[in-house]
C-alpha cells in the first residue's frame, strides 16, 4: 500500500480505483488488480 499526501493521482492509475473513507481516512482501493492500494497519509 502506497501513502501519498494526494489521492487524485494514484486514482487515476487504472480504471477500477474507487476511493473509499474509512475511520477517518481516504483510501483507495482496487478489487480487480490489490496492487494499486493506496491510503492518504
Amino acid at each position: 500500500m502506497k501513502i501519498v499526501n494526494s489521492l487524485r493521482s494514484m486514482k487515476k492509475r487504472h480504471a477500477k480505483c474507487r476511493t473509499v473513507r474509512r475511520k477517518g481516512r481516504v483510501f483507495v482501493i482496487n478489487k480487480q488488480n490489490p496492487r494499486f492500494k493506496a491510503r492518504q497519509g
